[in-house]
């Protein structure tokens, strides 16, 4: 492939060398280059790509891609952009033959609500025969096969991998998590999405490495709708008309405001022995009944704003009736039967935001106690930890503190700060440093009408201590602890 064709959307300027050479291959990482290959030099959080640039040429690089001033072998085509980022997504779409123009892009951005929301969506068309690939936090589907997810949204390069891969294997729409880091790092730069969607937004991910204030979080926030072709937004996020600003997309609204196109109407807990669930009628747009096995004002959020994706590719409504019902995501409030008198559920909140929407949820059902066990992630921002504590402290009747991924930081001294935020409240703790520890105390400890949540790991079957991830599943958890209850142990 001649390299001025992984260009030709870009604009770019031949600081050495020639465009019109011919390269094998695009990469990224210094350790896989090879013969002839295009090197993107990306200035990392960790490392600069520039400073490789001896090693890949030593390597047989042909050309290499910097957005600064650099010194190459004579031999090394140097191309210089503004931004290299978004350099590497524009030529991974041309690397990959524009796979994103073969398939309906359906984008979803917000604090939270993406994951549950990406596979009420997928669930909903799988049923009318389309074939949906999807990528996001927990996974990337693409057709039967299940890639275990490290980013919520991946690098530009791996998502038109995925695009590729999912139009070679018949897919025709594809729905995905859009994250804020994922904007703002350009990884979806040169996708023009069908349709892209706004469920809400918090105050999470700002701190270091992340998004230096709640402005630029709510700014990156905004990108998706400047290169999508409908916009679809919850009206009753306060910040919806902020992130919309720069939108230059149509825009429809869903949510429980008379003023939506798609709305929740006459909404009913629905709470039998051993289920949670949620009805409503959907009105405005679309006009029925709907009921959903997850509960809470969260679920009729999710499930709405997947009624109003599928109502653009002609769904009927008892398609979307029934596949909402079967709509199970892992971790998210997740049953697992442990005892016929208390509810034991595990669900991913891990920011205050999600926490407060879960607990303030299930109160509405009216448990004996609300129980809610959950740690916090090292080496990010410790004001998570202050009002995770807070917000447990102030709605559930006991929180249990555990550690959760410590990182390079003392589990105990996560704990300290968790409990520093439960101290402005009244509310009951304990603290067991050990997770399995922690969910053991929680069942032995169970009441008749209790609701146990464990809280922040969700999906994740790691816990991730000093650079290394060790295995630690919490149904594997509840399930040791279950089998030693049995043996007395």
């Amino acid at each position: 492939m001649k390299l001025s064709k992984l260009l030709e959307r870009l604009e770019y300027k031949v600081v050495q060398g020639n465009d019109e050479i011919e390269v094998t291959t695009l990469i990224n990482d210094s350790r896989k280059v090879e013969e002839g290959s295009v090197f993107v030099c990306i200035s990392g959080a960790v490392s600069d790509g520039h400073r490789f640039i001896p090693d890949v040429a030593g390597k047989g690089a042909a050309a290499v891609i910097v957005e600064k001033e650099v010194e190459a072998p004579e031999h090394v085509t140097v191309i210089r952009v503004e931004d290299t980022r978004y350099a590497l997504a524009l030529m991974s779409a041309a690397y990959f033959g524009y796979p994103a123009e073969k398939l309906k892009v359906i984008g979803i951005t917000g604090t939270k609500g993406k994951t549950t929301t990406t596979y009420m969506i997928k669930s909903i068309l799988d049923s009318v025969g389309y074939k949906v690939g999807l990528i996001g936090t927990i996974e990337a589907i693409i057709g039967d096969e299940k890639i275990p997810a490290s980013n919520t949204t991946p690098e530009s390069y791996t998502i038109q991998q995925y695009f590729a891969r999912m139009v070679e294997a018949g897919c025709d729409c594809v729905v995905m998590e859009v994250s804020s880091q994922g904007l703002m790092l350009h990884r979806t730069a040169g996708i023009q999405f069908e349709i892209g969607i706004f469920t809400n937004l918090g105050k999470d991910h700002i701190g270091p490495n992340e998004h230096k204030d709640f402005d630029d979080y709510k700014r990156c926030k905004g990108l998706l709708f400047r290169q999508c072709n409908l916009g679809i937004a919850n009206i009753d996020d306060r910040y919806f008309r902020d992130v919309f600003r720069g939108a230059t997309c149509r825009t429809e609204t869903f949510g429980f405001s008379a003023e939506a196109d798609l709305r929740a109407e006459d909404v009913q807990l629905v709470s039998r022995p051993g289920y949670l669930g949620v009805a409503y009628h959907v009105a405005g747009l679309m006009d029925f009944d709907v009921e959903i096995d997850i509960p809470g004002t969260f679920s009729v959020y999710n499930s709405l704003t997947a009624i109003s994706v599928c109502r653009h590719f002609k769904v009927p409504v008892d398609k979307i009736r029934e596949a909402l019902k079967k709509a199970k995501v892992k971790g998210r409030i997740e049953m697992v039967k442990v005892s016929d008198e208390f509810t034991l559920m595990i669900d991913y909140a891990h920011n205050a935001m999600s926490l407060e929407s879960l607990l303030t949820t299930l109160k509405e059902y009216h448990p004996k106690r609300l129980v809610c066990l959950f740690g916090c992630g090292g080496n990010r921002s410790k004001d998570r930890r202050y009002e995770m504590g807070e917000v447990s402290g102030r709605l559930a009747d006991l929180t249990i503190i555990t550690s959760d991924n410590p990182r390079f930081e003392e589990p105990q001294a996560i704990i300290d700060d968790i409990k520093e935020g439960i101290g402005r409240t009244a509310g009951k703790y304990v603290e067991i440093c050990d997770r399995k520890e922690a969910i053991r105390y929680a069942i032995e400890h169970g009441q008749p009408g209790d609701v146990i949540v464990l809280a922040g790991k969700g999906h994740e079957d790691y816990q991730e201590i000093r650079g290394v991830k060790y295995p630690m599943d919490e149904r594997v958890l509840i399930s040791e602890v279950l089998e030693e209850i049995k043996e007395g142990k």
